[in-house]
């Protein structure tokens, strides 16, 4: 048996070098904190324009607005057969951010395997009360043709109604804007909410690029889990959604202990096979 401890010594001093590499490896894709910056002056019409995370807050499912065709619908609609909704409010005659806000969730969409009105919705919100389901319809029907997947139209839904249910949506998801009477337009935010089957705010996503890896775990852990393969759920257990930043991190003692699991496991099968064939080995030299 010299024989069969020497190849398990060596088997578990390699193990445990492999284990160590790999804590250091992990700890070294740790972000680093915030480096300090430089005072910046906010200019007063920004000022109340910002994105207040609001996580676990209920959606107002009962609001009313008009979708794409004009028909009156409420946000409750949208929220069915446990399904995620993607949340996002733009204008659709906006110029500037509005159109990289729908252009980066379209961006994402496409690389997903995940198709709206399949496996999640999309609820497009205009925060303009003077734009109409005309509007809204022309929007759906450049975005949809960008996604290039038809079938998506009866997921992705774009709306518009009057201002005092679209400063409840607005404020139930810490979403803040402001209009400019001068310029004709609004000030806001970049980013998109993610909210889970039963209307409670999940998660934040920050700028005009989302990941699509980030967005699809966001998905799954919205849904319960209750969508996705093993891989995603192995993923989920080895990261976490860090709110302030809007992303998946590695946990690492979750790592470690899958690591540790399949350690043991090769580490078992191995002392059975040297065993068998040490056993063996001893049987024919007897012979």
């Amino acid at each position: 048996m010299r024989s069969v401890r020497s190849y398990l010594t060596a088997i578990a001093v390699t193990a445990i070098l492999t284990s160590a590499a790999m804590a250091v490896q992990i700890t070294g894709l740790t972000p680093p904190g915030p480096s300090s910056m430089g005072s910046t002056t906010t200019p007063p019409e920004l000022k109340n324009v910002g994105i207040d995370q609001r996580l676990n807050a209920q959606v107002p499912l009962n609001l009313q607005f008009k979708d794409e065709n004009g028909k009156t619908v409420t946000l409750g609609d949208y929220f069915t057969d446990g399904r995620p909704v993607i949340l996002n409010l733009v204008y659709y005659k906006c110029q500037m951010l509005c159109g990289e806000v729908l252009n980066g969730l379209v961006a994402t969409a496409k690389v997903m395997s995940f198709t709206p009105g399949k496996q999640y919705e999309i609820v497009t919100v205009s925060i303009d009360p003077r734009e109409t389901p005309e509007l809204a319809a022309a929007k759906k029907a450049t975005y949809i043709r960008r996604l290039g997947r038809p079938e998506a139209a009866k997921g992705w839904h774009f709306l518009t109604g009057q201002k005092p249910e679209i400063d409840a949506l607005a404020n139930a998801i810490g979403w803040h804007y402001t209009y400019d009477p001068k310029t004709d337009t609004f000030a806001h935010a970049a980013g998109i909410v993610l909210a889970t089957p039963q209307g409670k705010v999940s998660q934040y996503y920050y700028g005009i690029d989302y990941s699509a890896r980030d967005l699809r775990l966001g998905i799954i852990q919205s849904s319960q889990n209750k969508i996705g393969t093993l891989a995603d759920v192995v993923t989920l257990y080895c990261c976490r959604y860090d709110p302030t930043t809007g992303r998946y991190g590695l946990v690492v003692t979750n790592l470690m202990r899958i690591g540790g699991g399949a350690t043991m496991l090769i580490l078992g099968g191995l002392i059975v096979v040297l065993y068998r064939r040490e056993k063996h080995d001893n049987g024919q030299g007897r012979a």
